[in-house]
């Protein structure tokens, strides 16, 4: 999935998931955090990804954003199975009909015919909202990133921003 759709926390919470990849990277764990800062790689909510996102969209997207203003609870860890006995970590995003219907539109512009390909686990009933902690722990890293990590109360975030995350190009534009 080299496209995306993607919500940008604000400054105080994106500091925390910082704080929270340092601290899997400080204990010699897997962590989002990058030891080669970059501009483009921050915490992010995606709302829809695919490997292309139709033109169509593209002109779509931004008006569905020209009011952004959401207040989230970022909740729990939770762990989604990547395969071959690794995990990957992330913390739960508390779902409200606000985020619903933002991220059903957001798929309705992006796979207008709804097809099944295209919208994968974005479809209805499908999406488990999330922000990414960490990539392929196998059970004995799970365990230690849960104890290190598990344990942080869910706290509020504010989104009024919504990127593009082009992969192939590596590069993002505000929506």
């Amino acid at each position: 999935m080299a496209q995306s759709v993607e919500l940008l926390l604000d400054p105080l919470a994106e500091q925390r998931i910082r704080r929270e990849w340092q601290q899997l990277f400080d204990a010699g764990l897997p962590s989002e955090l990058r030891t080669v800062p970059s501009g483009s790689h921050r915490p992010h909510i995606t709302l829809y990804a695919a490997t292309a996102i139709p033109a169509a969209a593209e002109q779509t997207l931004p008006t569905l954003m020209t009011e952004l203003d959401l207040t989230l609870r970022i909740g729990s860890c939770m762990f989604f199975g990547s395969g071959r006995g690794r995990f990957v970590l992330v913390r739960s995003v508390l779902v409200s009909t606000t985020l619903l219907a933002l991220q059903q539109q957001v798929v309705k512009a992006c796979a207008p015919g709804g097809e099944a390909a295209s919208i994968h686990h974005f479809g209805p009933g499908q999406w488990s909202p999330h922000v990414t902690m960490a990539r392929r722990l196998d059970a004995a890293e799970a365990a230690a990133a849960l104890e290190l990590i598990g344990g942080s109360r869910a706290f509020p975030a504010h989104v009024t921003q919504c990127r593009r995350w082009d992969g192939t190009a590596r590069t993002d534009w505000l929506l």
